[in-house]
């Protein structure tokens, strides 16, 4: 698999084997290690265990996967197809201070950490939004379930567009 650009991997039409690949990745947390038919082997560093997590679980559920390399110093137009927004939209957050970002000559740069911490607080303030509204829909009698049942009904139609 080639290193310097997006790939998409189909599932394997054998998906039996996701299954005992899924089990042996979840199981415990003692380190895993891997071995080479040659007898070498190394220890699976714990971040490439997750990604490998992801990836089984995802294709095991019947999904198609994309490997997308990322610089830890993201161009403007990069960084905004990474959030999913115009480029305008990530240069006004840039502006408006929400994240910060370099200037090592005329073009700006944006550290990939900054990008996905400003991504998370995004969803952690969308996740506080949402219970607020579902809180006061309750007070008004508009809605009668839980923050709770409105995420996981969101989960669930999520799912179903995947």
């Amino acid at each position: 698999m080639s290193a310097a650009r997006e790939e998409t991997v189909l599932p394997p039409k054998n998906a039996e084997i996701l299954s005992a690949i899924e089990h042996l990745l979840s199981s415990g947390k003692e380190p895993l290690r891997l071995m080479a038919a040659d007898g070498s082997d190394a220890v699976l560093p714990e971040e490439l265990r997750h990604v490998l997590t992801t990836v089984v679980s995802s294709m095991h559920r019947g999904q198609a996967v994309t490997l997308a390399p990322r610089a830890m110093r993201l161009t403007t137009q990069q960084a905004a197809e990474l959030l999913g927004v115009s480029r305008p939209t990530l240069v006004k957050l840039l502006e408006e201070g929400r994240i910060p970002y370099e200037t090592p000559n005329r073009h700006r740069r944006i550290r990939l950490i900054d990008l996905l911490t400003f991504q998370q607080a995004r969803r952690v303030e969308r996740r506080e939004s949402l219970t607020e509204m579902t809180r006061e829909a309750q007070d008004l009698g508009t809605y009668e379930g839980t923050s709770e049942d409105y995420e996981a009904a969101l989960a669930e139609a999520r799912q179903k567009l995947a």
